[in-house]
């Protein structure tokens, strides 16, 4: 009766995770969705603590209590701008989480007077250790390269993809090791190390404006990690939330890699460097860039009846949102219609641009995905793009040798008039230049995107 009940309630927390999923999918469910999640991880908790008479409770209630003042200091201290690096730190704890629960369990039976373990549990163990650890050290290196502590360029060398499939080759080898030898935990361990150094190598060639699709991968890997740990413990709910995670960030991967217009082979194996090619800048621009002012831009926007703003990475940088945001609500008050296009990779992370939108209390209504403004973009009068480059680049549809070839976009040059904020005419990730930037509708406003928003509020404000 009681593995019943334990079993129902391991049910009900799973039926919990995947309505809470479901929530997730769009912005206004999103709240309601993870409060399910989290109550559906809370009852998988208490239950598990029930089930294991075992356990310390002393050790296991300082360990709440310490997750809970971090997660608390990082909840008060982490700016929006900065989740994309705090989620990669979550997908590397969730990795070494995996390989320590694991490995404690192959020292366990070894102290303990038992019979080997099943063929079942020493597979999951090797492959907790192994994608654990490819998880957590890949998860640093995209965190390193978010925040700034390495450069976020792509470091290429000479025998790049053979070092990696021998590392790879090699774990794969040390994993059948331990499943044949259940008792070396020595080479549990090296497996461990091994993976580490190919978790490394698969993320350094990866630029940092790529890692929308890299952070998407390295949730799918955490949850697979976490359901191979499931198996070791044999925990149901556990291995279903794993599962639950490794599927639905491998989904998010292949929408991420469609959007970026790269193929999955690609992000699995760690090729997703830039690449260039085609026109040069001087071919490209040819001195027909229009530089413009704030207050050229406001007298555009006091004669406009419909504005559409395209968030890029650079509002993020700059942290323009909340004056983005104020200055839609002033065109919205003098009865200016105002939308946002979000294309679904601009910024760092799936949903970036979303997060720092609703930051600034951005209405839902005014969120336009990229499917659904290209229809009717070409009515809009002034289109404001703040920081982004490759998502914007007409390049994507019309020259078929390009980098970004096939790419989505938005389609921001059929506007009637396009206003570009950038630092510079620097390319983007994909490194080539974007013709959007000398086209006869289209303006330049340089400088820091929150500054240069500030100042069209400004000019606003004196017409």
């Amino acid at each position: 009766m009681t593995d019943i009940i334990i079993n129902i309630g391991y049910l009900i927390s799973a039926a919990l995770f995947i309505f809470g999923l479901k929530g997730l999918t769009h912005p206004r469910t999103a709240v309601r969705g993870n409060l399910l999640g989290a109550c559906g991880m809370l009852l998988a908790i208490v239950i598990t603590l029930t089930d294991q008479n075992i356990v310390s409770f002393e050790v296991i209630l300082a360990g709440i209590v310490i997750g809970a003042l971090v997660g608390l200091v990082l909840a008060i201290k982490i700016e929006m701008t900065s989740m994309p690096e705090l989620v990669a730190a979550f997908n590397g704890f969730g990795g070494i989480a995996s390989v320590f629960v694991a490995g404690a369990v192959l020292i366990e039976n070894n102290l303990e007077t038992t019979p080997p373990p099943l063929v079942q549990a020493t597979v999951a163990i090797a492959a907790s250790g192994l994608i654990g650890a490819v998880t957590f050290c890949g998860s640093l290196v995209a965190f390193a390269k978010l925040k700034g502590v390495v450069g976020d360029a792509a470091v290429l060398f000479s025998g790049q993809q053979v070092i990696n499939s021998v590392l790879a080759i090699l774990a794969l080898a040390l994993s059948a090791g331990v499943v044949m030898d259940p008792t070396s935990v020595f080479l549990y361990w090296l497996l461990v190390l091994v993976a580490s150094a190919l978790g490394v190598l698969l993320v350094i060639p990866i630029g940092g404006a790529d890692m929308p699709v890299v952070v998407a991968l390295l949730n799918s890997y955490s949850g697979l990690a976490a359901a191979a740990t499931g198996f070791v413990l044999s925990n149901n709910v556990l291995i279903i939330t794993g599962s639950l995670v490794g599927a639905s960030g491998l989904i998010l991967t292949k929408i991420m890699c469609v959007a970026m217009n790269r193929s999955l082979k690609n992000v699995l194996f760690g090729v997703l460097a830039p690449t260039g090619g085609g026109a040069n800048a001087d071919e490209v621009y040819a001195g027909r860039v229009k530089s413009t002012s704030p207050e050229e831009v406001a007298l555009l926007f006091d004669a406009a009846r419909r504005v559409a703003i395209v968030p890029g990475y650079g509002m993020a940088v700059s942290q323009a949102q909340h004056p983005v945001a104020n200055l839609a609500a002033l065109l919205e008050d003098r009865g200016i219609q105002v939308e946002y296009a979000v294309h679904p990779v601009a910024g760092r992370m799936p949903g970036h641009m979303n997060v720092l939108l609703a930051e600034a209390d951005v209405p839902y209504e005014s969120l336009k995905d990229m499917d659904e403004i290209n229809q009717y973009i070409d009515q809009i009068d002034v289109v404001l793009v703040i920081g982004a480059n490759d998502v914007v680049n007409p390049l994507a549809r019309t020259d078929p040798t390009s980098a970004i070839a096939g790419m989505p976009i938005i389609n921001v040059d059929k506007a009637k008039t396009v206003v570009n904020i950038k630092r510079s005419l620097s390319p983007g990730f994909a490194g080539i230049p974007n013709p959007l930037f000398a086209l006869d509708n289209s303006l330049m406003l340089f400088g820091d995107g929150k500054k240069a928003v500030l100042s069209i509020i400004t000019a606003l404000k004196d017409t």
